[in-house]
């Protein structure tokens, strides 16, 4: 049995299916760990959702913030932007089954055994491994509540004043855990989050720290952690055991793949570059379009 753990796919369907059968997977004896952001940007997140919910209980997931986005706009919170490509899946007889599976899936996943977790983009600095738990717990119990819409406002339309704290509680709190799981890049240097910066550390300015520079608390109980949404990254310049697999599909970059037993690495290139609808020409954005 092997552990495999892909980088952001993204809707990028034919480059997701080539790293299955490179690997060899066979969903009744392996293991799959996804990153999250399975959805939007590349041309087939339909596809995606669809195969990865037929793999079963072989596929370990997490939300990001792209996954979130496609709920919002299914439930009617947000419009549909084309170059979110997502229109086929809002348009199919399948969407809200496959919406109301997604909002079912966590927000962090753990391995006590292998001392191994995943979240899409990081772990607040001031967290040890309990606490995240603990908050991504919270936002799962308010995804799959009755309450889900307005917890998805909040996010995405920022009508917080007008959602009463006896409604949803502790929205603040619940906002920042997403702002960390989802968002996350950098931090100040007291541990506060900085919600804009895209760039590689060699770009930023100095007074910002990558999280998994100040994120101490989980490494320090010998867990291992493994993250997407920061394609500027490459895959490059984390601290040992943390391991950044989100390398720009959709962009024209790889989609990665690392077998958790050998930490092998495994890439499939991209079919083509970020493919703008409605425009016949390819472009490579610069690292501000990366998310």
């Amino acid at each position: 049995m092997s552990t495999y753990l892909i980088g952001d796919i993204h809707g990028c369907y034919e480059e997701f299916k080539i790293m299955l059968e490179t690997v060899r997977f066979n969903p009744a004896i392996d293991r799959l760990w996804l990153t999250g952001d399975l959805v939007a940007r590349g041309p087939n997140s339909l596809e995606v959702l669809r195969l990865i919910r037929n793999l079963g209980h072989s596929v370990r997931i997490v939300l990001g913030n792209h996954d979130l986005h496609l709920l919002a706009v299914h439930f009617g919170i947000i419009q549909n932007q084309l170059e979110d490509c997502i229109t086929s899946f809002l348009e199919a007889p399948d969407a809200n089954e496959l919406a109301n599976w997604l909002r079912y899936q966590p927000m962090l996943q753990i391995d006590k055994e292998k001392k191994l977790v995943m979240v899409h983009a990081g772990i607040a600095p001031q967290w040890n491994i309990n606490i995240a738990q603990l908050r991504a717990r919270e936002i799962e119990i308010v995804l799959q509540s009755n309450d889900y819409l307005l917890f998805l406002n909040s996010i995405f339309r920022d009508h917080s004043k007008h959602i009463k704290q006896k409604k949803l509680n502790n929205l603040m709190r619940l906002k920042f855990s997403n702002n960390v799981f989802t968002l996350m890049r950098y931090c100040f240097p007291n541990g506060q989050l900085e919600m804009h910066c895209k760039d590689t550390p060699s770009k930023a300015p100095r007074f910002l720290y990558p999280w998994f520079s100040l994120s101490g608390s989980v490494l320090e109980q010998h867990y291992s952690i493994v993250f997407g949404h920061w394609a500027t990254l490459m895959g490059k310049g984390t601290p040992p055991n943390v391991y950044g697999l989100d390398t720009g599909c959709c962009w024209g970059g790889k989609l990665t793949l690392m077998r958790w037993e050998d930490k092998q690495f495994f890439h499939v290139p991209s079919f083509k570059r970020f493919y703008q609808p409605n425009i016949k020409t390819f472009i490579m954005p610069d690292s501000n379009h990366y998310s």
